[in-house]
């Protein structure tokens, strides 16, 4: 049986909810770190709900954090092994969400950082039937050799629409990881956007929220406020 979670929640300020957006923390971290997110969104999108689910698992690394899996560094397969063991559990979760909106894939996005970023991409490209979009912020692609089975393309399905904002100047995971996951995603024919954002460490700053709030509205085709533009 899969493990539950759950975590802090903004309702959509208009009472009538229409879209659904799950924001996926980093490692050590918990729910607390991106619903604040939502509040800054929460203008262009006024029927969107939020959530920010806490990782199923404590972190040894981070006393009173949670992690979605384990990282030690030492097994070059842990992140794959990783995001699969953890996406059942982020799938259940999602499912109910869904139900208790009465919405169907087409009205949810998922926003990842860091660890969350990957999970948010792999769970992402295989649900049954794709969501709006996957924003993902300081995060990697993991296992790009496995993307002919993302599940979200077959039987002439879509795929997601893909956000990837990184830092320059990220310690933690390389900018390169930007790059190499829309290489990857751009060689699968999956539509990828991304923004860099120059002198960044590990961590999102007011452009990367501003590019990712916009590109979501864009994808639940909302209408913005005059004189705002969203990314197509």
């Amino acid at each position: 049986m899969a493990a539950l979670i759950d975590g802090p929640r903004l309702a959509a300020k208009s009472r009538k909810t229409k879209q659904l957006v799950v924001f996926l923390h980093g490692y050590g971290a918990d729910g607390t770190d991106l619903i604040a997110i939502a509040k800054q969104w929460q203008p262009f999108m006024p029927d969107t709900a939020f959530v920010s689910p806490n990782a199923p698992d404590p972190c040894v690394q981070a006393p009173g954090g949670r992690q979605w899996f384990p990282l030690t560094m030492r097994d070059p397969e842990e992140r794959w092994v990783g995001v699969n063991k953890a996406a059942p559990v982020l799938n259940g979760f999602l499912d109910a969400e869904l139900e208790r909106h009465g919405l169907d894939d087409s009205k949810l996005a998922l926003v990842g950082f860091s660890q969350g970023t990957m999970l948010a991409l792999h769970v992402g490209l295989r649900r049954a039937k794709a969501p709006a979009g996957v924003v993902g912020y300081s995060g990697a692609l993991v296992g790009p050799e496995h993307l002919a089975e993302a599940s979200a393309r077959k039987g002439g399905g879509r795929s997601p629409a893909i956000l990837l904002v990184h830092g320059s100047e990220d310690d933690v995971i390389s900018p390169e990881a930007l790059f190499l996951g829309a290489e990857a995603l751009a060689q699968a024919e999956i539509p990828c956007q991304w923004h860099f954002s120059a002198g960044l460490g590990h961590g999102i700053d007011a452009a990367g929220l501003t590019h990712g709030g916009l590109f979501l509205a864009n994808r639940f085709n909302l209408k913005l406020p005059d004189g705002v533009k969203a990314r197509t």
